[in-house]
């Protein structure tokens, strides 16, 4: 599969008959919401795990040095937490070309966590079947990649430094995010 899939995902998904959608952010998404939204709010989705599997050829790297990105690889039993917004179909446009890097999207049940309720909302994950997939590597590589990339959107650092304070601010453990970023901050003091 191609890694641009604006027209995939616009062709598999239509929204507008829909007043609104909530979306699941679980990486930039958390702390950087530049559309907007009607409101938002922390959440989990059950059966999937973050790893730093992703290239990013048009974010935080180039087509020739892609960095690494978060996606969502399923892990039954297991919880990923992020944030929720509520927006509106047509922000779906902008977001379809941010995610269009590998990103597809597709309906899931999305949990609060301050309180039992759950929501069908959508969520954006780029599956090993696709181009910019670099796919499983340790913490210790993953941070060494990381820390020589770059792209358009900045450090791809910048990008992992971002994930792992929202996450704390979320008040949740992610081993593989927290053990890159050791790994990262150990690698720039060297």
């Amino acid at each position: 599969m191609s890694h641009n899939t604006i027209a995939l995902n616009q062709r598999q998904q239509p929204l507008d008959h829909l007043e609104s959608v909530w979306l699941f952010g679980y990486g930039s998404l958390i702390y950087k919401a530049d559309f907007p939204y009607l409101q938002r709010r922390p959440a989990c989705i059950w059966g999937w795990q973050r790893r730093f599997w992703q290239g990013s050829h048009d974010h935080r790297g180039t087509p020739e040095a892609p960095g690494r990105v978060a996606t969502l690889i399923e892990a039954p039993g297991k919880r990923c937490v992020g944030m929720a917004y509520e927006v509106t179909p047509d922000v779906f446009s902008h977001l379809d070309h941010r995610e269009k890097n590998g990103y597809l999207r597709f309906f899931t049940e999305l949990q609060w966590l301050d309180e039992a309720d759950s929501v069908q909302g959508l969520v954006y994950v780029a599956g090993p079947d696709n181009e910019a997939y670099l796919g499983p590597a340790s913490e210790e590589e993953i941070a060494r990649h990381i820390a020589r990339s770059e792209g358009p959107s900045g450090p791809n650092s910048e990008y992992l430094l971002n994930l792992a304070n929202s996450l704390r601010e979320l008040e949740t453990d992610d081993a593989h995010v927290f053990a890159i970023e050791r790994a990262l901050l150990t690698e720039k003091s060297g």
